[in-house]
């Protein structure tokens, strides 16, 4: 394993679903936004231009709501590894990682740190399949290369 190497891993499935979602959110919102025009029910109020752009409005942050769920990745190179989550960003030198989980069953992965918590790797979902496992072999290569560097300077002191 090279110093240079670096793995880069972003979910597939759920990117796909959400962009997806959004796209039919905003298309759905600016459909009811054009047919938005004449009296209201009791006829004391009436459908404005502004009223409109607010139903746009409101699709586009629904859309960017769901694209919010398209954030995690992880960014692993022989120094460490950088986590990003839906909410949260972590970013952790292989010193305290201690193993890379995978657990049968389990939504996502997870980095072991010797402190035992886990962290969550969002970006690694069972939904992804042979994506994600290569995607925890590659981590767990890159962890292994540290742990092997670790050793050949224990033992040439």
């Amino acid at each position: 394993m090279s110093e240079t190497e670096s793995v880069h891993l972003r979910p597939h499935r759920v990117r796909l679903v959400c962009w997806g979602c959004a796209a039919v959110l905003f298309v759905v919102f600016a459909l009811v936004a054009t047919t938005l025009s004449g009296a209201t029910g009791n006829g004391y109020g009436s459908f404005q231009r502004g009223d409109q752009v607010a139903m746009v409005g409101l699709g586009v942050m629904g859309a960017l709501a769901f694209l919010i769920f398209t954030r995690p990745r992880v960014d692993a190179n022989a120094r460490g590894v950088r986590v990003r989550n839906v909410v949260g960003s972590y970013e952790l030198p292989w010193e305290v990682v201690r193993g890379v989980r995978f657990d049968r069953g389990a939504p996502w992965a997870s980095l072991e740190l010797h402190d035992d918590d886990l962290l969550p790797v969002i970006a690694l979902q069972a939904a992804d399949k042979e994506r994600a496992v290569e995607g925890v072999r590659a981590l767990r290569r890159l962890h292994q290369a540290h742990q092997a560097r670790l050793a050949e300077g224990a033992t040439g002191r």
